[in-house]
């Protein structure tokens, strides 16, 4: 006598057997309890494998997605995420793109509902020529602001170099030369955000460490009051990448966590190396991971996504 075993769906969840689209339902510790046919499909996986296990046995270990499921379960707000990367089933180490929304839902023990979409090449094509023209409209208004702020930049260096002459205290000069330092910088910025655009990135050999350094300096000169402790790994190479763009950018997220903490909390600077990386599709040996971690609120749900 011959015997066939079937999985059985869950009652509550049978209709979701017939939607094209991956659906997984997970409970409040994050643990599967459901997936229709799609995500099946998608994840080459069954349900009666997975259920009852850990979401990252399908999802992979992503500690950032992790985070949003527990706002969406604390907040009961829904969640849409672009983009994000799954592990491809069929090809191992290998990647899947996919879109994800997140609902709050409360049947029978379950609490979340995960519907992903897969990306294909034309949708990821739209994408990025959307992108494109975004960046397009993006330069043209840098380039308007590049005009007004250039200007008055050498009214504030002349005034910082004669208020220098005038301090008797040596100790006062270093405000003044970071005036003086800051403002030789904006004005080289704006010199080439006006120039051509092959002008813009100008690559040298630099020590990742001596931009931290610099990015410190300013911020503890803006915000007195903030600890930013050093975790350097001293043993990193040099790298190539534009010095000017690179203190902007870092000290851009610097400042922004030194507001997080009210200006009076802690900020961490922390270089490692990062082996095997993916960086705008291709795949690299070794890379620089550079860290710039405070101890605020965090960021709030309602810009998470972005």
């Amino acid at each position: 006598m011959l015997t066939q075993s079937y999985s059985v769906t869950p009652a509550p969840f049978s209709g979701l057997d017939l939607l094209s689209s991956a659906v997984v339902i997970v409970d409040d510790q994050l643990n599967i309890v459901y997936l229709n046919p799609g995500a099946e499909n998608l994840f080459a996986v069954s349900h009666k494998r997975l259920n009852g296990q850990p979401l990252s046995r399908l999802l992979g270990d992503s500690p950032g997605l992790t985070h949003v499921l527990k706002n969406v379960l604390s907040t009961s707000w829904s969640y849409t995420g672009q983009d994000l990367r799954a592990p491809d089933p069929t090809a191992s180490g290998g990647e899947i793109s996919i879109d994800c929304t997140v609902s709050p839902i409360e049947v029978d023990g379950a609490r979340l509902l995960l519907e992903f979409r897969p990306i294909d090449a034309q949708v990821r094509a739209m994408r990025e020529e959307q992108l494109i023209r975004q960046q397009q409209a993006n330069r043209q208004l840098i380039r308007n602001l590049a005009h007004e702020i250039k200007n008055p930049l050498g009214g504030i260096r002349g005034s910082a170099q004669l208020l220098q002459s005038e301090l008797a205290d040596p100790q006062l000069h270093e405000y003044t030369e970071v005036i003086i330092a800051e403002a030789d910088r904006l004005q080289d910025l704006m010199s080439r955000l006006l120039s051509s655009h092959s002008s813009l990135l100008r690559a040298d050999r630099l020590n990742i460490h001596d931009v931290l350094e610099r990015v410190r300096r300013l911020i503890l000169a803006e915000f007195a009051l903030v600890t930013i402790e050093r975790d350097y790994d001293t043993s990193l190479p040099e790298i190539m990448a534009d010095r000017e763009q690179l203190i902007q950018a870092i000290l851009n997220i610097v400042r922004n966590a030194a507001q997080a903490v009210e200006g009076q909390g802690e900020i961490c600077l922390r270089s490692r190396i990062a082996r095997q990386v993916t960086i705008s599709k291709r795949r690299y040996k070794m890379a620089l991971k550079l860290q710039i971690i405070d101890n605020g609120p965090g960021i709030p749900e309602t810009v998470l996504d972005r």
